[in-house]
């Protein structure tokens, strides 16, 4: 993990790289919640997919970042996960 973390460290000292990535945080930040989330649920990608009456690999492209999501989506995510999704501008 130390060696993810230097690279990581050595990658950001660039100015442009660094602006992009901070620009993908949030979708980072939502796309960690969700998998963290299913994961606590003791929930696999397909069951999950199931809830919502989607495929399994719909869920794994959500996870990914591989899918830009509608809120219905994304609120159809929670209420499977028991949860809500809360967006605030600050």
């Amino acid at each position: 993990m130390e060696d993810y973390r230097q690279i990581k460290k050595e990658i950001l000292k660039s100015k442009n790289i660094k602006r992009e990535y901070n620009k993908l945080g949030v979708e980072f930040d939502l796309i960690s919640a969700l998998i963290k989330k299913r994961i606590e649920k003791g929930l696999s990608q397909e069951e999950l997919a199931r809830r919502i009456g989607t495929r399994q690999s719909a869920i794994s492209r959500l996870e990914s970042g591989n899918y830009n999501p509608t809120f219905r989506v994304l609120n159809k995510v929670a209420q499977a996960l028991d949860s809500e999704i809360k967006i605030s501008i600050h």
